[in-house]
């Protein structure tokens, strides 16, 4: 799905209808960010891959307010089933939009959402979960207002949104590859919303990423508390220049097709993001010992075989495993007999570069 197709998916909206869904991935960064400031806004800048087969799949009907008040009024269901704590959080994001949206107050909505991964187990599902509630309320927008603005502007908006509600789901609405957060040499980008990344060679746009389920148990530290954590992390500020100086080395290596420079990026920023959380106050450890045992093995292949797999961690224990089409054949042999006893009823979810959101 590309960026100039999302405009045949918004002009098939009706004005007659009450429910619009929209199917968002989830994202894998390749430059952390970690620690933030403001309203939602990154520390540092970042890069991610956008994903396929890990989503969340939302859904929001409306319609007028049978009873007038000015509460926000919400029914939401989370893998069919009502969740409370779920809906207080909405509920509260939601009520913070008055700004951006007018029509909140006005009518009762219903979300429905799912995830076809684990939640809270690191896998960022507050980055698709958040992208796709935002892509809903930017399309019931264009609804109730009759807009005609052009895809650009609509994915600009929706990222806006959705970093309101998740930093990360701001780099979830574009295919392939985003861009979050300034930076002095890259054009455009922005603290605000997310940017899609251009020029990715084609060596990357079919790059698998296998994640390897080693916990499902909800993480013990969740990542809106460790982000707050950065305030007091005395090495905060030499993990913000080197993030800064990994964002250019990461954009020459996706343009360049250079598979070893980026790999040796990415598994550079999955260590320096578990360290900061070690040398945090207090401190945490949110890798097991299968996250340990799964990454010694990975290096050992690559020394033996000198296949270009490399690995990389989000906000969690499970190990995402990057490598190129070219050699998943010889890769998933591997994963599949060496890897797979690691992970929780042999549980990999078997991803790819994807090509964004989509409405449903």
């Amino acid at each position: 799905m590309s960026i100039a197709s999302i405009e045949d998916q918004l002009s098939s909206l009706s004005k007659e209808q009450n429910r619009v869904a929209w199917r968002s991935p989830s994202n894998i960064a390749i430059v952390k960010y970690w620690g933030k400031h403001g309203v939602q806004l990154p520390q540092n800048p970042s890069v991610s891959f956008t994903l396929d087969a890990a989503h969340t799949d939302t859904s929001v009907t409306f319609s007028p307010k049978a009873v007038i008040s000015r509460d926000i009024s919400i029914d939401f269901y989370f893998e069919g089933e009502s969740n409370e704590a779920f809906a207080n959080k909405i509920v509260k994001f939601l009520d913070s939009l008055d700004s951006e949206f007018s029509f909140l107050r006005d009518y009762d909505f219903k979300i429905e959402s799912s995830n076809s991964f684990p939640h809270s187990s690191g896998i960022a599902s507050s980055a698709s979960a958040m992208s796709a509630l935002a892509l809903c309320l930017c399309s019931i927008e264009r609804l109730l207002t009759n807009t005609q603005g052009n895809s650009i502007d609509f994915l600009r908006k929706a990222s806006h949104i959705a970093r309101l509600g998740s930093g990360s789901a701001a780099r979830s609405v574009y295919p392939e590859v985003a861009i979050w957060g300034t930076h002095s040499k890259i054009e455009n980008s922005s603290d605000i919303e997310a940017i899609p990344f251009h020029g990715l060679h084609d060596s990357f746009k079919s790059y698998h990423d296998d994640i390897l389920i080693v916990s499902a148990d909800e993480k013990s530290v969740s990542s809106r508390a460790g982000h707050a954590l950065m305030e007091g992390n005395p090495y905060a500020e030499v993990r913000y220049a080197q993030a800064n100086r990994n964002m250019i080395a990461t954009l020459e290596a996706l343009s360049s097709g250079d598979v070893k420079r980026f790999g040796e990026i990415l598994e550079e920023e999955a260590m320096t993001l578990h360290a900061l959380m070690m040398c945090s106050n207090p401190s945490y450890i949110l890798m097991k010992a299968g996250t340990l045992a799964v990454i010694d093995k990975v290096r050992a292949f690559r020394t033996a075989t000198g296949l270009p797999l490399y690995f990389t961690l989000d906000a969690g224990p499970n190990v995402h495993l990057l490598y190129p089409d070219d050699v998943a054949d010889q890769i998933w042999s591997f994963i599949n007999n060496d890897l797979v006893p690691h992970c929780v009823d042999g549980k990999v979810i078997r991803d790819r570069v994807g090509s964004g959101p989509r409405m449903l």
